[in-house]
């Protein structure tokens, strides 16, 4: 495509990497003024949301959407488009960052999201139960992933896991990868369940890098038999992309969405841009 088929251009503006951010930002901030086109910063949370809508089935409003990936786990209420709710997050780590990290503990590499779905799919999901969160004093919608990665820790510390031979870790990896995955997603299911029930909403979108794990999706799509439309998006789709920023700079334009004014989602600190061009 030339410059001049282009009509909008988008970029990603909060949250990330400050460095990452700022030369992406302020390179297609300046094109766009160069250019004379209109631009439009997004907010990298929505672009997770939206990302469902790069698929050819897509969700009616209101639906739920479970962002979960290395850095956040939220449970948000999208009543409409860029009309938000979160009605859920993380108390501590987010769900890929527990995965990260217990794959670290395990000597795996990075990301350790695919590694650990890797072995687990030849491990035993009974092989060790890996406490889940009690929240008595907390959101019903909150998440902690805190705890789980630390009940890895002294599992692993109680059964000597460093001094074990390559033989013995290699019998039991997969066991132990399966029993923490399991134990992770049952708790993204069970709250995001629990939301679906209180807001009478069917229609649940997961979206995400941990959105890829297998899992999970087998797991979520069983809610089909319950009456739910489950939307997924491609895994090309699920971590970070270029297309879902460019579809949430697209549906911003069309509804001409002011984005400084978004409702309720204070908590992604949307900075003032110059939108004059808008």
């Amino acid at each position: 495509m030339e410059l001049t088929e282009i009509d909008i251009i988008a970029a990603t503006n909060t949250p990330g990497l400050i460095g990452a951010l700022l030369v992406g930002l302020n390179f297609a901030k300046s094109l766009a003024a160069a250019s004379d086109k209109p631009f439009i910063p997004v907010n990298h949370i929505h672009a997770h949301i939206y990302s469902v809508f790069l698929e050819k089935e897509k969700p009616e409003f209101p639906f739920l959407s479970l962002i979960v990936s290395g850095g956040h786990t939220l449970l948000v209420l999208v009543k409409d488009f860029f009309k938000h709710e979160i009605i859920g997050s993380t108390i501590d780590d987010a769900a890929g960052e527990a995965f990260d990290k217990t794959a670290k503990m395990l000597g795996l590499g990075y990301p350790g999201g695919p590694l650990i779905d890797k072995y687990a799919e030849d491990g035993d999901p009974n092989f060790h139960n890996f406490p889940l969160p009690d929240f008595k004093d907390k959101s019903e919608f909150n998440f902690s992933f805190s705890g789980l990665k630390t009940s890895v820790l002294y599992y692993l510390r109680k059964i000597g896991y460093e001094n074990l031979s390559t033989e013995k870790r290699d019998e039991i990896l997969p066991g132990i990868a399966a029993s923490f995955r399991t134990a992770a997603i049952k708790q993204l299911l069970v709250i995001t369940i629990k939301a679906a029930e209180k807001f009478h909403v069917k229609n649940i979108c997961i979206a995400g890098g941990v959105s890829a794990n297998k899992l999970l999706k087998q797991e979520f799509l069983k809610l089909k038999n319950k009456g739910c439309n489950i939307f997924i998006p491609s895994i090309e789709y699920s971590t970070d992309n270029a297309a879902m920023i460019g579809v949430t700079g697209y549906f911003s334009y069309i509804n001409k969405v002011n984005l400084n004014s978004v409702n309720n989602l204070d908590v992604l600190a949307i900075p003032k841009i110059d939108r004059t061009n808008f």
